[in-house]
């Protein structure tokens, strides 16, 4: 797994369009005396070339040492969709948004941008895979 520094967060969420992606698992794992996540989204990855069609990927999140979460299912929302995703990092925590509504411009992102969430994380360490795809995908 690649592990996220602060300052790649802006490229790691460029990379990826998590417009419109899935969640395919959140699954949370108490380990040694700290919770952590493991979230699974199918996505998009950024089209690098005009002549190539993005293929759907399966990206992997492992949020470690997590201070704080809510992942909540609202009646009126879709389940397990991704409106659109947030990352950021403050007072040594990575914060991470599943269902981000848009900033006016000029708006700098905050804590409460992400506390306002249905779907957040606040973790210590955050990183990054690519799942290879199985037969049956």
């Amino acid at each position: 797994m690649t592990s996220l520094q602060p300052n790649d967060l802006a490229k790691f969420a460029r990379d990826f369009r998590f417009t419109g992606a899935s969640l395919r698992l959140v699954r949370t794992v108490y380990r040694k005396g700290q919770l952590n996540l493991d979230v699974v989204v199918m996505l998009r990855p950024s089209i690098k070339n005009l002549g190539e069609d993005a293929k759907p990927t399966k990206l992997h999140l492992k949020l470690t040492g997590v201070e704080e979460f809510r992942m909540q299912k609202r009646p009126n929302s879709a389940a397990g969709r991704v409106g659109d995703a947030r990352f950021g990092y403050f007072q040594t925590l990575f914060y991470v948004n599943f269902d981000a509504w848009p900033l006016e411009p000029g708006e700098q992102l905050g804590v409460h941008d992400f506390r306002a969430s249905d779907a957040y994380v606040a973790c210590q360490r955050l990183e990054w895979a690519i799942l290879k795809p199985k037969a049956s995908d």
